[in-house]
């Protein structure tokens, strides 16, 4: 098995996981022959590797609730909705801007220039 996370996911280093992190649901494949997904309840550095402790794990069906990962290895990490749902009104207020711009004030987007009233 070789997973490389879902189109939404963002790869990020093990050892590039901080404190922003926690609470966010992970991925990824802490050998060949698992997949995890999980919500990050920890992260600790440790020399040679980082480990990822899940919330909610403990007790459950005999998983483990922390792994450890090389620093090199891919984190697949949902995206931060609120995050997400900021850039995407920024890009939208840019583009209302940028139409904005385009248009003389005496000029509706929907008419042609031959079809305007004359404006005194």
């Amino acid at each position: 098995m070789d997973y490389s996370g879902t189109g939404n996911e963002k790869a990020v280093a093990a050892g590039e996981l901080n404190r922003t992190h926690i609470g966010q649901t992970v991925s990824f494949q802490p050998d060949e022959f698992t997949l995890v997904f999980g919500r990050i309840g920890a992260i600790a550095r440790k020399e040679g590797g980082v480990t990822v402790a899940l919330e909610g794990v403990d007790g459950t069906g005999g998983l483990p609730s922390h792994y450890s990962l090389p620093p090199t290895q891919n984190v697949y990490v949902q995206p931060d909705m609120l995050t997400n749902t900021e850039s995407t009104i920024k890009d939208l207020f840019g583009k209302v801007q940028d139409n904005l711009r385009g248009h003389r004030p005496d000029q509706r987007p929907d008419q042609r220039p031959d079809q305007r009233p004359d404006v005194p």
